[in-house]
């Protein structure tokens, strides 16, 4: 692996370039808004009412529930500034804590209330969160907190969004050109139109209250509905940005704050130059993905350096543009396939492996890898009608194509890989039909927070690690957890036993190490192994 670094050279130079941060009013402040009266009230409503946990109905996301897990829905005001308005509910989920030290089962451990969990999104859902106790590096987590884990408003059965009918959502075989004609910019620009005024004519009134600020607000009506004088909570990518809006709304009713993949916080970011970024960085993923196969060539065959893995990708999009596998897979599942990669370094093995079968004749594993699923269509449309109604609304956006042709055209010059389809995921913002929300200025002093925990791989490319960086300066008293010369997209509880111990030590004791902590990269994935397969995206749902 190359040594570590945010983004290529080129691409750090081209960012610093791009345009100013979209026209839009200065980041709000905190204050006693209408708001923060209707998350009092309806948070001291939830602590009276408190939560009816029972039985689950049915699986969580096709898993099925182990023994144990319960269920529940907690109601919130849709909005905030009319807590006795309309309310919608959302499904919660509770593994109740065991108690037992796994390091000697007769031994009791004392319970150290709620672990509220959130993998990020926006759109993702974390009803199966409490299934991770069963895992060797969360037992004892699991044995102090009752792991509990919750669908965001919008997300599943928790008053679901839409955008589109999700028979319509799967399009494949798709093309994706790294540098587009404009014939076909043309042809993306109306879809991006028609899909935000389908998100406008599916939803009404109701879209503008699907933002982080109330994804904040609503995690303080759970903290209170379960009986928690102060929250103890995990985010990771993008919950790692609303639970930074909690610790800025709330400071006094927090516990311990985990923020794992921590997002740029800062105001200018969000989000369309956290896109951007994004966009710079997983270039940088990509390349480091090709080295890694370039180095077992031995095993697939693609090329003894990384210019020859790209050519051999290259070969595979050109053919599939003409032919595509299974009359399923074209150049954008491939894209979508490898992107996923960029996410997780497991899954490496696993494309390599079908790039290689394809090119030698065998196109079996590419679609099984990377063919549309559609009995996942209507969750995956969910999940990016809630992506796209978030990010959209939580701040401005440019209005003028001028201004994301200019900016992602001399993006793509240095890192192709993934600044289009960036592009096209978020486009619907330029169309967007509801209010935009001024970013909340993310900001402790000292004393105001207790300790947090952030945690970060160096080479992160869904959020890079300069945003590590911005929310550990912006949040007094945080410490950075960095593991160096890795790029998985969220660390917690993963295969590196250094991260893991400074996240134990912290929820299960308190104890923190100094300022800033380093941990060794853990292990690369080793050639030939299975990975993990198909779509399991964290951080943008949608993509």
């Amino acid at each position: 692996m190359r040594a570590a670094a945010l983004y290529t050279a080129a691409g750090s130079l081209l960012l610093t370039s791009l345009a100013a941060a979209p026209a839009g009013s200065a980041p709000a402040r905190p204050d006693a808004t209408a708001e923060s009266h209707g998350t009092a009230v309806a948070a001291a409503r939830a602590a009276a009412t408190g939560v009816d946990f029972g039985e689950c109905a049915g699986a969580q996301n096709g898993a099925q529930n182990p023994p144990g897990m319960e269920c529940a829905t907690v109601t919130v005001p849709l909005d905030y500034a009319r807590p006795d308005g309309k309310q919608i509910g959302l499904a919660v989920s509770r593994m109740p804590a065991t108690q037992r030290d796994p390091r000697n089962s007769k031994r009791k451990v004392p319970r150290q209330g709620a672990l509220v969990y959130n993998p990020g999104g926006p759109g993702a859902s974390g009803l199966q969160f409490p299934m991770i106790g069963h895992l060797p590096e969360w037992k004892r987590l699991a044995a102090a907190y009752d792991l509990v884990g919750y669908a965001p408003r919008g997300v599943g059965r928790s008053a679901p969004l839409s955008c589109e009918d999700p028979a319509q959502h799967f399009k494949g075989p798709s093309s994706a050109p790294a540098h587009p004609s404009q014939s076909y910019k043309r042809e993306r620009i109306a879809r991006a139109a028609a899909y935000a005024r389908g998100c406008a004519e599916r939803s009404g009134d109701a879209l503008r209250h699907y933002n982080s600020l109330n994804n904040a607000r609503d995690l303080d009506v759970l903290r209170a509905a379960l009986g928690e004088e102060k929250l103890t909570f995990m985010g990771a990518s993008y919950g790692s940005y609303f639970g930074a809006l909690y610790a800025t709304l709330f400071p006094s009713h927090v516990r311990r704050m985990v923020f794992d993949a921590a997002v740029n916080p800062d105001p200018a970011q969000v989000w369309y130059r956290n896109n951007l970024a994004q966009s710079a960085a997983f270039e940088d993923r990509w390349a480091d993905m090709k080295e890694w196969i370039a180095a077992h060539h031995g095993v697939y065959g693609l090329g003894a350096t990384p210019e020859e893995v790209q050519h051999s990708y290259d070969t595979a999009r050109a053919r599939l543009d003409g032919k595509p596998a299974g009359g399923k897979v074209g150049p954008g599942q491939l894209q979508g396939a490898f992107l996923e990669a960029g996410y997780y370094d497991e899954y490496w093995p696993s494309r390599a492996q079908a790039l290689s079968a394809y090119l030698k004749g065998d196109p079996r594993p590419l679609v099984d890898l990377a063919a549309p699923q559609e009995k996942a269509a209507a969750q995956a449309e969910n999940s990016r009608a809630v992506y796209t109604a978030v990010e959209c609304n939580d701040a401005p956006w440019p209005t003028e194509w001028k201004v994301w042709d200019r900016d992602n055209t001399r993006l793509a010059r240095v890192a192709p890989f993934e600044t289009w389809n960036n592009v096209w995921l978020n486009l619907p913002c330029a169309y967007w039909q509801a209010p935009r929300q001024r970013p909340l200025d993310v900001r402790t002093g000292p004393g105001e927070l207790p300790p947090t925990l952030i945690l970060a791989a160096e080479r992160d490319a869904a959020a890079p690690y300069d945003g590590a960086l911005e929310l550990h300066r912006r949040l007094s008293g945080s410490v950075l957890v960095t593991e160096r010369d890795a790029g998985t997209h969220g660390i917690a509880g993963g295969p590196n036993a250094c991260v893991n111990a400074h996240m134990e030590a912290y929820l299960i004791e308190g104890r923190l190490p100094g300022r800033r902590a380093n941990c060794a990269p853990h292990p690369e994935p080793k050639p030939g192994a299975a990975g993990r397969q198909g779509a399991a995206e964290r951080s943008v749902p949608g993509r």
